[in-house]
């Protein structure tokens, strides 16, 4: 198994209504550090794709990482955790203490 299909893996367990952090991923998947990949494997997901819920993964900071080169895809990104209730401040930031994932160690 290829290191994103562990990522994608990872990313499939977080329930809707949560987000977790691409630091948080590269820790459970096992690749501690590795924030940075995580972020390359979750730009490789169709965002039409329901298959792996790429829009929980955000940035430590709460907040969705926006970028030039996804296509629009950051404010899908915005509407889908709406969708699913996650709420975002004035400054955008999502609070983690509410709605960060807290997976239990059997469940990754």
């Amino acid at each position: 198994m290829s290191t994103y299909d562990l990522i994608y893996q990872t990313v499939r367990q977080i329930p809707p209504g949560k987000v977790a952090t691409y630091g948080q991923i590269a820790d459970l998947t096992g690749i501690y550090g590795k924030a940075r990949l995580v972020g390359y494997a979750m730009f490789q997901v169709d965002t039409t794709s329901e298959d792996i819920p790429w829009h929980r993964v955000i940035n430590a900071k709460g907040e969705i990482s926006y970028s030039n080169l996804r296509k629009g895809g950051d404010f899908l990104q915005k509407d889908l955790l709406e969708q699913e209730g996650i709420k975002f401040n004035s400054a955008g930031k999502i609070d983690l203490k509410e709605f960060q994932w807290q997976p239990e160690f059997d469940e990754v």
